[in-house]
């Protein structure tokens, strides 16, 4: 059984600045919500149907569990199709950027709004050593519903930054820090030389990077379409994009991420 009061305070979540003043995000999925709970994350409440109880093993000396209804859970849940198993944890405090911020591979994304896209990438970030990525303030939110799902739990590992990317990216270039902006007509990332110390900035599918954040670029990159010169083809999905560019990187040269 859940209170209504509780019920309001979930729901309350599915909104930014709810989530901003609570301190609190939603997951949901019986395996999101079991890899979450071995992160050094903080659960505060774990909900359950009688399915998500055999879904899941949960530790109830770490975390309160509350088994509800079906229809409860359709309540509360931020999915047209809710799970069995949905929790609360606490929106843990991020690092603050240093010099040491700038070292290994990073990602800067400028105005990645989709929510589904920005959880891939944090999650391929996760995937190729990427502990750092640094988000212009209108990015989507780390901590929206879709979002959280996308990251399958890499949200738990990866460090995200919301600040001012131009100030970030001057810093970039003072400490002597390669910056590669992803381009529909840049040099392809296949020729190009590539350093172990690098951040890569990935720009919306509609707009590109800014045009504020072109002076701090040290080399324009782009994935070539095949055939080239192709140029009937859209752009690449921006999270497909970064994949590639970050196997590449990893590809050429053995990165420790520090």
């Amino acid at each position: 059984m859940i209170s209504k009061q509780k019920i309001d305070l979930i729901r309350s979540l599915k909104d930014h600045k709810e989530r901003e003043r609570k301190g609190l995000f939603i997951a949901e999925g019986s395996k999101l919500v079991s890899d979450l709970l071995k992160t050094s994350l903080i659960p505060v409440e774990v909900f359950m149907t009688a399915d998500g109880i055999t879904a899941i093993d949960v530790n109830p000396a770490r975390v309160e569990v509350v088994q509800i209804s079906d229809k409860e859970m359709e309540r509360i849940s931020a999915f047209k199709n809710p799970s069995s198993v949905l929790a609360l944890f606490k929106i843990p405090a991020v690092d603050p950027v240093t010099e040491k911020s700038y070292r290994g591979v990073n990602l800067i994304l400028d105005k990645i709004q989709d929510p589904g896209n920005l959880g891939t990438i944090v999650r391929m970030a996760d995937w190729f050593g990427i502990s750092r990525v640094f988000c212009s303030p209108d990015c989507a939110d780390l901590y929206n519903p879709k979002c959280v799902q996308s990251t399958m739990g890499a949200l738990a590992r990866v460090q995200i930054h919301y600040l001012d990317l131009a100030a970030f990216l001057k810093e970039a270039v003072n400490l002597q820090v390669p910056v590669y902006g992803a381009y529909m007509d840049g040099e392809s990332v296949f020729q190009t030389e590539l350093t172990a110390k690098a951040l890569i900035v990935m720009g919306s599918e509609g707009q590109g990077i800014s045009p504020e954040l072109a002076p701090f670029l040290t080399k324009k990159i782009t994935i070539p379409a095949y055939p080239a010169g192709n140029r009937e083809l859209e752009s690449l999905n921006v999270a497909v994009s970064a994949a590639i560019i970050c196997a590449e990187f990893r590809r050429r040269m053995n990165i420790k991420v520090v």
